[in-house]
């Protein structure tokens, strides 16, 4: 938490509590609304001047970063306890159906996730730590015959990008159109299902992590 400035207790209570409240804000916001929601808006539905919430937070991407702190460490957790898992195929299934399930519930998450802010090393570990995982996991399942061969890490790029794009209602029809899309794809997944596919799409989930980050940081200056 960022230092408060002064000797009164009172002013120190003040500024955690502003803290606290544009955070709830802000994430409230996200969830229902994305990351490109004016700092402006959070300001007001934290209702705190600008000043006060450029003091606690003087980028977006710094608000972001703490708004979606433990949703980045739950999601390198799902891979933690996926790959202590002793069957890697349902593993493999655990990591795609939370970490889609947890674009679902919110909105301003699979941005989040999948942004790459430069300045935030916390996150940059997660991200590393999750997708070095994922992979892991991915090679097991193939090992073990339920995977089927041709799937990429890469793909994970694809099914993300897949479910954010059903996300276009909001609340339980959201998520239950994620349910499926998951279902769908994890069935297609396995390898007595496999059937010839096209070529692997020329970009790697590291490239459209930072593509979508760069878009995403477009926002931060609002």
């Amino acid at each position: 938490m960022p230092a408060v400035v002064g000797d009164m207790a009172g002013l120190r209570v003040d500024a955690l509590q502003n803290r606290n409240r544009i955070v709830e804000a802000a994430r409230k916001l996200f969830v229902e609304r994305g990351l490109d929601v004016p700092m402006s808006a959070i300001a007001r539905h934290a209702q705190v001047g600008a000043a006060t919430l450029y003091r606690r937070f003087p980028t977006k991407e710094s608000l972001v970063t703490e708004v979606f702190a433990d949703q980045f460490a739950a999601c390198a957790s799902v891979v933690d306890d996926a790959l202590a898992d002793p069957d890697p195929w349902r593993g493999f299934c655990t990591v795609i159906e939370r970490v889609c399930a947890m674009q679902a519930l919110d909105r301003g998450l699979s941005a989040a996730f999948i942004a790459a802010f430069p300045h935030a090393i916390n996150v940059e570990q997660e991200h590393g730590h999750a997708i070095r995982g994922f992979a892991e996991l991915t090679r097991r399942a193939k090992e073990h015959g339920r995977l089927r061969a041709d799937f990429s890490q890469d793909d994970l790029a694809l099914l993300l990008m897949a479910n954010d794009g059903v996300l276009t209602e909001s609340g339980e029809t959201a998520q239950a159109a994620s349910r499926r899309l998951v279902a769908y794809l994890l069935d297609a997944f396995r390898a007595d299902r496999a059937e010839p596919l096209p070529a692997p799409v020329p970009f790697n989930l590291l490239d459209v992590l930072d593509r979508v980050g760069s878009t995403v940081s477009v926002t931060m200056t609002t």
